[in-house]
This record gives structure tokens, sequence and C-alpha cells, in this order.
């Protein structure tokens, strides 16, 4: 994918997610619309569609699938506004019958090009379960007080302004964004080597693999780090 390419998702996806808070969605509606915008432009070019629209679309399409729905004359509203910052609310006009409509033609289309498949496996869940995991193992006032959940949270967050959810496993990304806040704040599982039941699992036969996932290799997460690293910097560039 070409650069200019790259930057166009990351913006749409920031638009995404601002549009979404405003619309009081959730992190899992908003991660579903990220999904299927990128789903979406894995199988058509971005020269042939407006990525605002599919954006838009697919954010409304999210707060179905994920029982949060919105109307759409809110979805409409809400995003014109988002993305056109310096002009006045839309009003019931000719404008705003227009965009409805384009979105309502562009949920078809969406639906047709991912036949119909907009139900996915998201990393939140993970994210939950093993952060409550990992929870019992640390000093409770170091839990408390080095935000390893909330960093963690953060980097799942951003992880979708790529395409990282349709080249990994959600359960795989989870661990990721994990152990990425365990480096980033200078943090070990503690006992690690000592317990049974180890954050690593040594076998000297087979590569190291997590204990939370049996088919995660340290290579896997290190190409999820170094993916997020990227997204970081394409960061730079767009705000450049």
């Amino acid at each position: 994918m070409d650069t200019n390419a790259v930057k166009v998702h990351f913006r749409v996806i920031r638009f995404i997610q601002e549009a979404g808070l405003k619309l009081r969605l959730t992190s899992l509606p908003i991660a579903t619309a990220a999904v299927i915008y990128h789903k979406f432009f894995r199988e058509n070019k971005i020269t042939d569609f407006d990525p605002y629209l599919v954006g838009t679309t697919a954010l409304y399409m999210a707060g179905k699938i994920e029982e949060e729905v919105v109307k759409l004359r809110d979805v409409v509203n809400i995003c014109h506004r988002t993305l056109h910052k310096n002009k006045p609310p839309l009003d019931i006009g000719e404008t705003f019958w227009s965009l409805r409509e384009s979105v309502a033609s562009s949920e078809l289309l969406i639906l047709r090009s991912l036949r119909f498949k907009v139900v996915f496996s998201q990393p939140h869940k993970f994210v939950l379960h093993y952060l409550k995991f990992l929870k019992d193992w640390f000093d409770p006032h170091d839990w408390d007080t080095i935000p390893i959940s909330k960093t963690s949270w953060a980097f799942l967050r951003d992880c979708y302004h790529g395409d990282m959810c349709l080249n990994y496993k959600a359960e795989h990304i989870a661990i990721g964004v994990i152990y990425f806040a365990l480096l980033s704040h200078g943090m070990e599982v503690p006992y690690h080597n000592e317990a049974d039941m180890k954050w690593w699992q040594e076998n000297p036969n087979q590569p190291p693999k997590m204990v939370l996932s049996d088919d995660l290799t340290l290579p896997t997460v290190q190409n999820i780090i170094s993916d997020l690293m990227t997204l970081y910097e394409m960061e730079i560039l767009v705000q450049s």
C-alpha cells in the first residue's frame, strides 16, 4: 500500500474515532467500524470510493452490529460536523437528504463487498481478561500506581489506525498491546521465572509461546509491537 493511501486511512480512522465518541459509542462499536472500513478497502481501491463516506457508513453499521444503535440522522449530522468543523450544522435540506441517502446506499454496497460477514472477534474481551489475570500477579500498589491497564487500552485503540486488526488474531493483538505496555513502563510480571504458570512458557524443543495463547510466538509479539510503532511514526507524518 502506498504512503498516501496509508495517510488517508490513518486520518479516516481518527475521524471515525472522534465521531464515534461524539455519538457516545463505546470502544467496541468504534473498533468494529474501523475493521469494517479496513476490510472494505482491502477488497476495493481507495480511489474508487469516498473514504469518509465509507467511514461514516461503517460507524452506522457498527452501532447496529454491536447493539448500540444510533439514528442515521445523528450519524450524518455528527460525521458532517466532525469533518467540516468550520461549517455550520446541517439543516434538514438537500445536503442532509443527499448524505443520508448516500450512507444508506453505501451500507448495502459494503455489506455486499464483505459478503455480509460483519461480525468480528475483537481484542477487547481478551485485553480485559488478560489484565485481570495479570493483576493477581502484581503488587496491588504497583498495579494501582503504574498505568499498565490504561496504556494497554490506549495501544489497542491506536492499533486500529492501521490494518493490524486484519493481520493478527484478536487474542494475539491483546497480548501484544499488554506486553508493549509492560515494556513501556519497564515492568516485568512478578515471579515470571519461578512460577509454574508463567507469562512466557519455555519449551526447549519448541519456540517460546505465551501462556495465555497456545499459538502465539515471540516473533509475532515483536511484529505487533513493530507495526504499532510504525503507526506512531505515521502519525508524525500525517501531522507534518
